[in-house]
């Protein structure tokens, strides 16, 4: 993996260094548990994330916009769902993206009570230009894994979803 920066590397190496620990004799490590395995998974995407996508943009952020670019307009409640986000998280994301004029809202015709949501210009721009970049950040993230382990981790983690 290029050099992205000293704090990814340190992260990789203290995760490789976690794994070589192995106390004797007892029935639940730490290091063998999902969870913390998961997590620390998500801390080496999300630092390389945090190197390489443009506008400053949060992994929650980038979530929104790509199911906009993908899907186009919908209401906020719908785009929470697409998004693993509840109610509260998805409105919260939405109202940056809106300040910074990425999406823009509008009561839904058809009932308005409904916040419909999608991208502005600018913001379908940032959807061109950020999915490639994206696409590098996943690869980045599961460059120890051969091509065979990347679809069968992939898998694996829908099944559990």
């Amino acid at each position: 993996m290029p050099r992205i920066g000293g704090a990814l590397m340190l992260a990789m190496d203290h995760m490789t260094d976690a794994v070589k620990l192995r106390p004797l004799g007892d029935d639940y490590i730490l290091d063998e548990q999902v969870g913390f395995v998961l997590r620390q998974a998500q801390q080496r995407h999300t630092t390389i994330f945090a190197a390489l996508m443009i506008e400053g943009l949060t992994p929650t952020q980038w979530a929104a916009v790509a199911r906009l670019g993908e899907h186009g307009a919908c209401s906020q409640n719908l785009l929470g769902r697409l998004t693993a986000m509840d109610a509260a998280t998805i409105k919260g994301v939405i109202d940056r993206l809106t300040r910074r004029g990425f999406t823009a809202t509008r009561p839904d015709p058809d009932d308005g009570r409904r916040l419909m949501v999608e991208l502005t210009p600018d913001g379908a721009a940032l959807f061109e230009a950020a999915r490639p970049i994206a696409a590098r950040i996943t690869a980045e993230t599961l460059t120890p894994l051969n091509e065979g382990e990347r679809a069968r981790l992939i898998a694996l983690l829908r099944k559990l979803t």
